[in-house]
């Protein structure tokens, strides 16, 4: 599970029967600091994020399932969650 930046949205016409209706987003992986990684995936959205928004991101094929609802989806990434806030203790790092 990563924190991550909506960075863009993918659109594809055609695609897999269990991905009819459902977003597909290009997520920037952040650092727990919230510094961009320099590296991004393609996530399916679960809980309607858009651009520029921070969320939570499950990269974990058998987690993918259980959030989806569905058996073998061709499905790694999934966004779980848009963070409003992240707290942290003083002297946590």
């Amino acid at each position: 599970m990563f924190l991550g930046k909506v960075i863009g949205e993918v659109v594809a016409t055609v695609k897999h029967a269990s991905l009819a209706g459902r977003k597909i987003l290009v997520v920037e992986m952040l650092a727990p600091d919230r510094r961009p990684l320099g590296e991004s995936v393609l996530a399916v959205d679960s809980v309607d994020a858009g651009v520029g928004d921070l969320v939570l991101v499950v990269d974990e094929g058998s987690s993918a399932a259980v959030v989806m609802g569905l058996q073998n989806p061709p499905i790694r990434t999934v966004i779980v969650g848009v963070v409003d806030r992240v707290d942290e203790e003083a002297g946590s790092r």
